[in-house]
C-alpha cells in the first residue's frame, strides 16, 4: 500500500446480496488519496447459493495488495446495523467509516474527513453532503477549504443529515445500532449519541455517493410505509429514554407524516 498515507479507520461495508455492486464501492475505496487502515467486509447471511461471498473473496484477491481486507460471513441474516456492528467490534483503528455495498465515495473523503476529526477532539460523529451519480467517472473537483457545521439535535429529530455512507465516528463511543431495526437505525444511533453529549458535525461537500435516489426506486427504501413506522419507533425509543418529551414527539410524528404523504405521492 505504498504511495498513499494511510488513515486510522476501519472501513465497515454490510454486504447482502451484493455480488453485482460491492467491487464498485471497494474501488471507490482504493481509489482514496488517504487508504484506511483496514475494510471490512461482513456478508450477512445472503442466501443466495455462496454468490456474495464467492464475490467478496474475489474482491479481496483483487485489491489485496491496496487494501487490508477482512471477511466476516453471519450465519443469520440481521440487517445492516447488525452487520456494521459485527465489523465495529472486529474493528481495529481509532475511526469506524461506514459504506454500504451499493455506495461509493469520493477519492478525497477520507483525506478530508479524518485529518479533520483529529485536529477537533470535540467532534465524534462526521458526515458530509452525498449525490445521487451514475458512475464514478470524473469525481467532482473540490474547493481548496472546508468548513464542518455542527449539527444540533433539535435539526436532526427533523431531518436526518448524516447519512450512513457519509459517516465517520471515533471507535471508542459506547453507542451501536439497535439489533433487529431495519429502517432509520443510524438515525436512532447519531441522536441517541448526541443526546447522550456527542457532538456531531456537517461538511456540506458531496463526498460519498449512491446510484439510485433514496426513496421510491427499490430496496428497503421503497417501503415507505414500513420506514414511516420505523421513524415513529425512533421517536418512541428516544421519548422512552427521556431524550424528548411527549409533546416533541407529538410534533415530530405529524410532521413525520406529512414526510411520508409526500414521498408516497412523488414516488413512481
Amino acid at each position: 500500500m505504498d504511495g498513499n498515507s494511510i488513515a486510522p479507520v476501519s472501513v465497515v461495508i454490510p454486504c447482502f446480496r451484493c455480488a453485482t455492486s460491492v467491487e464498485r464501492a471497494v474501488f471507490s475505496i482504493m481509489q482514496q488519496t488517504m487508504l484506511p487502515e483496514e475494510v471490512l467486509l461482513i456478508e450477512d447471511c445472503s442466501n443466495d447459493g455462496g454468490e456474495t461471498l464467492d464475490c467478496l473473496y474475489r474482491v479481496q484477491a483483487l485489491y489485496h495488495s491496496r487494501l487490508n481486507m477482512r471477511i466476516y460471513s453471519l450465519d443469520q441474516n440481521g440487517g445492516p446495523g447488525v452487520a456494521r456492528n459485527v465489523g465495529w467490534e472486529a474493528a481495529k483503528s481509532r475511526y469506524v467509516a461506514f459504506l454500504d455495498a451499493d455506495d461509493a465515495w469520493h477519492p478525497r473523503k477520507l483525506e478530508i474527513q479524518v485529518p479533520w476529526m483529529e485536529s477537533h477532539p470535540e467532534a465524534t460523529i462526521t458526515g458530509t453532503y452525498t449525490q445521487v451519480v451514475s458512475s464514478l467517472d470524473d469525481p467532482p473537483t473540490l474547493s481548496a477549504s472546508y468548513h464542518f457545521k455542527e449539527v444540533s439535535f433539535k435539526h436532526m429529530l427533523f431531518a436526518n443529515v448524516l447519512p450512513t455512507r457519509s459517516v465517520v465516528i471515533r471507535s471508542t463511543i459506547p453507542h451501536r445500532f439497535l439489533p433487529g431495526k431495519r429502517y432509520s437505525e443510524d438515525c436512532l444511533l447519531w441522536l441517541s449519541a448526541m443526546a447522550d453529549g456527542h457532538r456531531a458535525f456537517l461538511l456540506k461537500v458531496p463526498l460519498a455517493y449512491s446510484f439510485k435516489p433514496d426513496f421510491g426506486a427499490g430496496g428497503l427504501s421503497a417501503q415507505l410505509w414500513t420506514f414511516h413506522c420505523e421513524v415513529l419507533d425512533t421517536y418512541r425509543r428516544l421519548y422512552q429514554a427521556g431524550h424528548i418529551t411527549g409533546l416533541m414527539r407529538a410534533i415530530l410524528s405529524f410532521y413525520e407524516l406529512l414526510k411520508f404523504l409526500r414521498r408516497a405521492v412523488l414516488s413512481p
